[in-house]
């Protein structure tokens, strides 16, 4: 009589998010999730839901509802009893917190249980007055491995919280380099994106795309316009887009308005833009605008993919991707001379500058800061922890 076979044990990986309703940290957790599935991997998610769980679950991977979007502290160790139950049940081998609260509840979970513990540290988080938020942000320094998303961030890991530099592995967030390709943007979609937006072929088209929060420097855009108008003697044929969501912020979309029609700035608002990469396509400059340093910036490398010029403040990691003056252009931050400077320059671009501009900016975003390269250096974290011993 022989035994039965006992199936191999399947290496299983669970993300922990508060939600899966939109957002750069919930589109990087789905990214990870299909490249898990994808390489045999069971993908587990943990969230309140949202959304994109239905796009989660289309990719292969699972998702568990528990209420992470909590800052409570008793519902945070409450979830910590659900998590280790969940590790306990499913075989889980390494947990990966990507937000404060649920990374709380996963670290003790994974100390209840000798999962692994691994952790995105995602931004730089406010350290609040007197720096009593550090506490709470620390435990995003506290995986046995800690990904940072830039070069910036792991600077800030390192002045900050202290962390071995042994410990931080940098993973630049990835943009989708197969949808955001120039070459797939037929005229058709072009066409429909202009005419939706009425814009006219001549005038020059300038787009801060991000949703409408006041750190995104929609305010220094129109100052910038200002300047631009000024120096162009009072008349400007230049399109300001801003392309994003309020996401319930309802006054400050009436301030954008407001202020860009007291400096006489005609700007128009796109709340749902439907085509991405043909928005781009449509657009002369790309920019970003925020008055706080990004931890990443995916704005600059999507329109990197695109081939697009961009600007950005030379503060946070903007300048690990731009090229300054080859693939775009830096801004003293918060200086809307400087932003103007700067857009005064892509403007002026000839159509023979435009095309070397794209051809760099393109292939860089692709060698860099593609999806692939980000879950794939991801992947190996996993097995990279998998071969040591949790601490």
């Amino acid at each position: 009589m022989t035994s039965p076979e006992i199936s191999p044990h399947r290496k299983t990986c669970l993300q922990v998010v508060p939600s899966l309703v939109t957002g750069g940290v919930e589109r990087g957790t789905v990214d990870v999730a299909q490249a898990l599935a994808q390489a045999g991997w069971r993908a587990l998610v943990v969230s309140s839901g949202g959304p994109m769980v239905r796009e989660l679950e289309r990719v292969g991977a699972e998702h568990i509802t528990l209420p992470l979007d909590t800052k409570n502290p008793r519902a945070i160790r409450r979830n910590a009893d659900a998590l280790a139950a969940l590790i306990r049940d499913h075989g889980i081998d390494i947990v990966h917190a990507r937000s404060r609260a649920p990374a709380w509840s996963a670290k003790e979970a994974c100390a209840k249980t000798g999962a692994h513990f691994v952790t995105t540290f995602h931004g730089a988080y406010g350290l609040g007055p007197f720096g009593l938020k550090k506490l709470y942000n620390r435990v995003m320094a506290q995986g046995e491995i800690v990904i940072a998303i830039s070069d910036f961030i792991r600077d800030h890991l390192i002045t900050e919280y202290k962390v071995d530099p042994a410990r931080i592995r940098v993973i630049h967030r990835g943009v989708d380099v197969k949808l955001l390709d120039p070459n797939g943007v037929s005229p058709t979609r072009l066409i429909q994106v202009t005419a939706k937006w009425h814009l006219p072929e001549s005038a020059p088209v300038v787009m801060l795309p991000g949703r409408l929060t006041a750190w995104k420097g929609h305010d220094l855009l129109i100052d910038a316009m200002v300047e631009l108008k000024r120096r162009q003697g009072g008349a400007t044929d230049i399109r300001c887009l801003m392309v994003g969501q309020d996401q319930g912020r309802v006054a400050y979309r009436a301030h954008i308005e407001r202020y860009a029609a007291s400096q006489g700035v005609a700007v128009q608002i796109i709340d749902d833009c439907g085509d991405l990469p043909a928005a781009y396509m449509a657009t002369d400059v790309v920019v970003s605008a925020s008055t706080k340093p990004e931890a990443f910036g995916r704005v600059v490398a999507e329109a990197m993919a695109m081939g697009r010029p961009v600007v950005a403040p030379s503060h946070g990691a903007a300048g690990e991707i731009i090229i300054p003056g080859v693939t775009g252009w830096l801004f003293t931050p918060g200086d809307a001379v400087s932003m103007a400077d700067a857009l005064e320059r892509a403007l002026a671009l000839n159509q023979a500058e435009r095309v070397r501009l794209a051809d760099v900016a393109i292939a860089r975003a692709r060698e860099l800061f593609s999806k692939a390269d980000m879950c794939a250096k991801t992947l190996a974290v996993y097995d990279e922890v998998l071969a040591s011993t949790p601490s």
